[in-house]
């Protein structure tokens, strides 16, 4: 599942990025008010942190605009204020949980796994394709010749692909969504983990590949 961190404390946000990313959520983290509007319009996210005092446009503000302008996404808003009015305002401007600073790690991962589960509850925790299934619940590959569990990364790249069966997903947008735009890693990362996904394809059975295309990216494919 990827996320949006709007959170103007950078060593917050960057512990937070780390353990999230831990618990396989891709992660995209900006800083001030008016990025976390422009990135929830433009992005595709399953869910949104948003804290509430942030430069350039407060996390209210925010929220308010994206929900004026269509986006659906499930919002927990993250805050130091306390006050029950405050929790009113966040709350009848469109969000979904409200989380008062400082908070247990778990309680905000619990909060996470409440509000994108609303959203999804109509849909299965289990993508499938071809022969093989995915557990979102417990990151596990499974087909006709057994199971496989996957690391964060795998993970994060089979349910992209799952998710978007026969469609091409470049290269590029995989280390946006997955490493981050101010990642260090070198782009045939991208490569590494492909190759690591096919041996374990390969190993429970799979009737589908991951096939390449030169210089434009990669699929899932029925064989």
């Amino acid at each position: 599942m990827r996320l949006l961190l709007a959170e103007d404390e950078k060593e917050l946000s960057r512990a937070l990025v780390a353990i999230l990313k831990h618990n396989n959520y891709s992660v995209d983290a900006v800083y001030d008010g008016l990025d976390a509007y422009s990135w929830a319009k433009a992005e595709n996210y399953d869910g949104i942190i948003l804290d509430i005092m942030m430069p350039k446009m407060d996390g209210i503000e925010v929220l308010k605009k994206i929900r004026s302008e269509g986006v659906d996404v499930p919002v927990l808003l993250l805050t130091a204020k306390s006050d029950v009015d405050d929790r009113i305002t966040g709350l009848d401007s469109g969000a979904d949980d409200y989380l008062t600073k400082p908070f247990a790690m778990g309680e905000l991962l619990a909060r996470i796994r409440a509000m994108t589960r609303r959203k999804t509850e109509l849909s299965s925790n289990t993508l499938e394709f071809g022969n093989i299934t995915l557990s979102r619940e417990n990151f596990e590959l499974t087909g006709p010749d057994g199971v496989q569990r996957l690391g964060n990364k795998e993970y994060q790249m089979l349910e992209t692909m799952m998710m978007n069966p026969k469609r091409l997903i470049s290269t590029e947008r995989f280390m946006e969504k997955i490493w981050g735009y101010d990642s260090d890693a070198e782009i045939n990362v991208v490569w590494v983990y492909i190759s690591y996904l096919r041996k374990k394809l390969t190993a429970v059975g799979a009737n589908v590949v991951i096939k390449a295309s030169r210089g434009m990216g990669y699929s899932l494919e029925e064989c």
